[in-house]
């Protein structure tokens, strides 16, 4: 598929995919056409087992997704709309957070709505200072429709989460990390430089394993603790049946940088 309203490439040699959302005229909103891109975009990464980490941002300093695009509301049935959120929303943003490797979102302006979602979609979560966050939907006289009214209860808490979506409220990036909404905030000048500099000491870990971990981690965020425990001592007992922990053991008793090869 030729990417229009995205932009996607791949660093070779660190094993880093960036995903950009390219559509600063209107902010990076999500229209149906960058929301099918995106999903080209996601199912051809899910194979790609060269890389070990994607970061995820939008074009410009203004605005990581500013949400969806309203013009794609106007004219459709409920009908369409529930198409359109289990496919291109909920199931879309559900294989994001599913990726094999781990996503990082570089946040930097309007994150709102959609966009939102999208950030909660992912792993990690690094703002600019000037970043700004809300699920705006409540203003429109709708309601979240991607994971909005689940992932966000799950990261700030039920009663943080209800205020914003209740109210449609406008937090700025400190109170996001505060609350737990991002990870770390830094100056808008530094941004870049530090999501870089995240991705590659992640990169440099055992693909292998970054992978397990994910699929570990995730399952057990949405089981019961014994049942979460119990596959997580599956998950690393395969991990000594691999190369890249022999490597890990030897390079760390031999007090060098271990090279994980991914098996």
């Amino acid at each position: 598929m030729e990417l229009e309203n995205i932009s996607y490439s791949i660093d070779d040699h660190k094993g880093i995919g960036r995903i950009i959302i390219n559509r600063p005229e209107v902010k990076n909103a999500l229209n149906r056409d960058t929301r099918r891109e995106l999903r080209a975009v996601i199912d051809a990464l899910r194979h790609d087992y060269s890389i070990r980490v994607v970061v995820v941002t939008g074009a410009g300093n203004d605005a990581f997704v500013s949400g969806a695009d309203v013009r794609d509301f106007q004219g459709v049935t409920p009908a369409d709309i529930e198409e359109i959120a289990s496919t291109m929303g909920q199931q879309l943003f559900n294989d994001i957070e599913s990726l094999p490797m781990p996503v990082l979102a570089m946040i930097n302006g309007y994150c709102f709505g959609a966009g939102c979602e999208l950030a909660m979609a992912c792993d990690v979560r690094i703002a600019a200072k000037n970043a700004k966050f809300g699920q705006l939907e409540i203003n429109l006289g709708i309601m979240p429709g991607a994971g909005g009214t689940q992932r966000l209860p799950r990261l700030v808490g039920w009663g943080k989460a209800k205020e914003m979506l209740y109210t449609g409220k406008i937090i700025g990036a400190v109170e996001a990390e505060r609350i737990g909404l991002v990870d770390s905030v830094v100056p808008v000048e530094k941004l870049e430089a530090e999501v870089n500099q995240l991705a590659e000491a992640i990169a440099s870990k055992s693909p292998l394993v970054l992978r397990l971990l994910k699929k570990t981690i995730n399952r057990g965020m949405y089981t019961d603790l014994a049942a979460g425990l119990s596959y997580e001592k599956g998950n690393f007992a395969l991990c000594f049946a691999t190369e890249d922990k022999a490597e890990g053991v030897e390079a760390f008793l031999g007090k060098r940088k271990p090279q994980f090869k991914g098996k």
